[in-house]
């Protein structure tokens, strides 16, 4: 009788106590609310409504009109293709920091973040002055004598992948170098003294130790860059259509809302599925557990 007390006195006092935390935090939910859910509120029904009421023209037209197809399997390729190049070039970086001292390691980090002190737009056309046919790479490749005529680096799809891994790196470093200061250096020691090579203990000790910080920086890059407009824009010359692209110019150029309101319904639906698919099939916050 007195454990059954005990413990319902217990749960009414974990009951008030949610009950004040909820209190406590209902300020910055309110603020959450007005800032996130009602702007999407707004998109919603600007996209399912106009003036004569209730309709689906808006995604009608996104299915009818072969170019949206185009729209999204460019925004999705360029997208994967972006966050392929940052994990080739990332990992190998943030190893590299995991393995310095101290220091050095805040010294490269600074480097890591050193763009993010200089305008996304100054970058973008920093990028557009180096790629450009006369411009300093091209240059360089030529009197080097590695090439014979300039490489087309601008104005296409691959001087928009340029840009926007340059932009997108740290967004990878950061959380896959925080992964690997996690993980005990002497594990790949210890499985070096038991036989294996240094290879062979970094493949099959320290890399999949590194799978948590790995997926969520890719899913960070591969997200973030669904909603690219600038690099796309100024480097890949009008040749390379993403989505958000499409929703400035139905906004601005066509006035129409509905259009540009259903392709961010659309984007936004497709984003909060990968999101529900990366924690269905890659577990992050399983293997984060293992890891601990």
């Amino acid at each position: 009788m007195t454990l059954a007390l005990g413990a319902a006195a217990l749960a009414a006092d974990a009951r008030t106590e949610r009950r004040q935390l909820l209190a406590l935090s209902s300020p910055a939910l309110l603020v959450v609310a007005l800032v996130v859910f009602v702007p999407v509120g707004w998109l919603f029904w600007l996209s399912f409504f106009d003036q004569t009421g209730a309709t689906f023209a808006n995604y009608q037209r996104l299915l009818d009109n072969v170019a949206y197809y185009k729209i999204f399997q460019t925004t999705f390729v360029l997208s994967a293709v972006v966050t392929l190049v940052t994990i080739l070039l990332g990992y190998p970086l943030a190893y590299l920091l995991s393995q310095l001292s101290r220091r050095a390691a805040l010294v490269g980090l600074a480097l890591v973040l050193l763009p993010f002190w200089t305008s996304l737009l100054v970058r973008t056309y920093a990028w557009l002055v180096l790629l450009q046919r006369n411009g300093l790479i091209n240059t360089l490749l030529i009197k080097l004598g590695l090439i014979d005529q300039p490489l087309g680096l601008v104005y296409n799809f691959t001087g928009a992948v340029i840009g926007m891994v340059h932009i997108m790196l740290p967004f990878l470093v950061l959380p896959l170098y925080a992964s690997m200061k996690t993980i005990d250096p002497l594990l790949p020691r210890a499985a070096m003294s038991l036989g294996a090579s240094p290879r062979a203990a970094f493949f099959t000790v320290f890399a999949p130790l590194t799978l948590p910080g790995l997926f969520a920086g890719s899913l960070l890059v591969f997200i973030y860059c669904l909603g690219f407009y600038i690099a796309p824009q100024v480097l890949g010359g009008g040749r390379v259509n993403m989505v958000a692209m499409k929703i400035l110019e139905n906004a601005t150029t066509y006035f129409n809302w509905g259009a540009a309101s259903a392709l961010g319904v659309v984007l936004l639906a497709v984003t909060l599925a990968i999101f529900y698919l990366v924690g269905r099939f890659l577990p992050v916050g399983r293997l984060s557990a293992e890891e601990r």
